[in-house]
């Protein structure tokens, strides 16, 4: 027995590779070449979530703005997902977003919650279709 969902044709047990089928043709296109990216994220000056402090503040930081974000409904997986690395009470934002709204919402949540001037903000917009 077949069924036709969406523009992907599943045979049953195969329905969690045709969702992920599914989902990668509504996500944004990302460039295949991240090695800049890679660079940067090696430089020893680069925050990277690795870095980030085990202190309980600083984690605590991190989940509150986490939060924030999920909880908007408004704002895409994508921007769900953008990293979110707290030391010593600053917050740097790394991560591709959809728009520059979206970039904007979530800089202003971040720096609602963590004070003005303790965000830097490394997202980038990812560019559209």
């Amino acid at each position: 027995m077949k069924m036709k969902l969406g523009r992907t044709l599943l045979v049953p047990g195969l329905l969690l590779g045709g969702m992920g089928m599914l989902w990668a043709q509504d996500a944004s296109p990302v460039p295949a070449d991240n090695t800049k990216v890679n660079q940067r994220d090696r430089n020893q000056n680069e925050p990277t979530a690795e870095q980030q402090k085990e202190n309980s503040s600083d984690r605590q930081l991190a989940a509150q703005i986490r939060r924030a974000l999920v909880k908007d409904k408004s704002l895409s997986s994508t921007a769900h997902n953008v990293k979110i690395i707290a030391q010593d009470g600053s917050v740097t934002l790394k991560g591709p977003v959809k728009s520059d709204e979206e970039k904007q919402a979530i800089e202003a949540k971040a720096s609602e919650i963590a004070g003005a001037g303790k965000v830097n903000s490394e997202l980038q917009v990812a560019p559209s279709k």
